[in-house]
């Protein structure tokens, strides 16, 4: 850049910076053109602060990450250590430091379920397309490499990279890019309140998804099925629970056709459910669990991979014949990112992050159920600090509303009007405020709630039946 050009561009607005420079994730690139950014500033507990002094009450964390808040001085001075003393280094070929083994021990320790070895990764997308990596490596390993295909569900989320995308249960993250791969499976969306029948109760619709996911191993060949991934809340579904008895039924058919379960834990890890982990929530018993965004309260990028004894066995014969497990990125381990997670858990065990979730729950839940009432609200449902309310356009016909009443962007309007973050997934409100919020924040993210949802039934009423 000239000297020109750099006098001139510090005359602009950081928004009008923004416009001219910055492309963003999840965003129409058209649109943000003429309405631009809103640019956050600063930040006290589960508020955060825009550039007019502005303050919104963030009912997601973030990207349902920053379980402490949104700043930390603890981790502040961590991360300053950290970086003072051992800014970078890699951990690839038989090198390591002290930050990167201390995490991989405490991860172990506090697993769901017994687990061998620990890889530690950049992000949750890394961590799922890692996943699929070694549960093909396993399989070849095996010699059954025509165990390739992957099974997830409708509505599920698992990433960004094209492998994690492939894996994501929701064609709007597909179009245009060519994906998903063909390997990619998606069974039922477990909706009780959407897609059950008549009269069919949540142990009954949950038999019916476990005999249609065994339907599809069989049409496709259990030979040719590698593995099972699923989120044990599904975030991208609107913060949806599992119906009753599903993960039970769904297991004993992976568990009937040697299929492996991974766990995508990079949401509901770390206390989010009202346990540590969804598995314990739940009851999964998966061969690998990949955990993020908690894992760092979102301060670092970060993530790992959980493996058990049967699949790092084989890994670590197979290794041994190739003379290398070759795979791996250069931040992985990151001296820094491990000092701030290996913290963050210290200060989860200090403070009973499970304990403080359990102790809210129930205001969370019972504000859920009072905004049940709502004319647009057709069900709600949750679990320790992730939950949603259905959005529907009559409650009767549970009928969702048409893409011309712009229902997210009404919502989405309103809500900046009234300083909340709400997240609208597809035709669900999701929640997963900060795990530090109180009863009394709750209270106020339930009434600015209402607000935003009182302000779009009056604008969309023409469509309300």
């Amino acid at each position: 850049m000239t000297d020109n050009a750099a006098t001139a561009n510090a005359a602009l607005s950081y928004r009008e910076r923004d416009i001219a420079s910055v492309l963003h994730p999840q965003t129409n690139a058209l649109k943000h053109l003429s309405v631009g950014p809103t640019i956050i500033t600063g930040s006290n507990g589960v508020f955060v602060t825009d550039d007019t002094g502005k303050q919104y009450l963030d009912s997601g964390a973030g990207l349902w990450c920053a379980s402490l808040g949104y700043h930390n001085e603890r981790l502040a001075k961590v991360a300053y250590k950290a970086m003072s003393e051992l800014g970078y280094f890699q951990i690839f070929r038989h090198a390591s430091h002290k930050a990167a083994i201390d995490l991989s021990e405490r991860l172990l320790e506090i697993a769901p379920v017994e687990m061998s070895k620990v890889l530690l990764q950049c992000s949750g997308s890394e961590a799922n397309d890692t996943g699929v990596k070694i549960v093909w490596y396993y399989w070849n390993a095996l010699g059954k490499p025509e165990r390739r295909k992957i099974i997830t569900r409708m509505g599920s989320y698992h990433g960004s990279t094209c492998v994690a995308t492939s894996m994501t249960g929701n064609g709007a993250y597909h179009r245009s890019f060519g994906l998903p791969f063909s390997e990619f499976l998606h069974t039922d969306l477990p909706n009780h309140y959407r897609n059950a029948l008549p009269g069919e109760t949540e142990q009954e619709f949950s038999s019916r998804l476990a005999d249609s996911l065994e339907r599809m191993i069989l049409a496709e060949g259990p030979e040719t099925i590698a593995a099972f991934w699923a989120d044990p809340v599904q975030g991208n579904a609107g913060a949806l629970p599992p119906p009753a008895g599903y993960f039970e039924k769904v297991q004993a058919v992976l568990k009937k056709y040697g299929i492996l379960f991974v766990a995508d834990e990079v949401i509901c890890g770390f206390g989010r459910t009202g346990e540590m982990w969804g598995c314990q929530t739940y009851d999964l018993k998966p061969d690998m669990i990949a955990c993020a965004k908690g894992l760092s309260s979102g301060m670092q990028p970060i993530s790992a991979l959980l493996i058990n004894d049967k699949i790092f066995e084989v890994l670590r014969d197979e290794s041994n014949r190739l003379g290398a497990f070759v795979h791996g990125f250069t931040y992985a381990g990151h001296p820094v990112a491990t000092a701030v997670a290996l913290e963050t858990l210290k200060i989860y065990e200090e403070m009973d992050i499970v304990a403080q979730v359990q102790s809210v729950e129930g205001t969370f839940l019972q504000n859920l159920d009072d905004l049940s009432s709502h004319p647009l609200v057709g069900a709600t449902s949750g679990c320790g600090l992730i939950g949603g309310l259905e959005l529907v356009m009559n409650k009767e016909s549970k009928a969702p509303f048409p893409a011309e009443a712009n229902l997210i962007g009404t919502i989405d309007k309103y809500a900046q009007q009234f300083g909340i973050i709400l997240r609208v997934v597809p035709n669900r409100i999701a929640y997963s405020p900060s795990l530090i919020i109180d009863e009394a924040g709750l209270d106020e993210m339930a009434r600015r709630t209402r607000q935003v949802l009182d302000a779009t039934l009056n604008e969309l009423k023409r469509f309300v039946r």
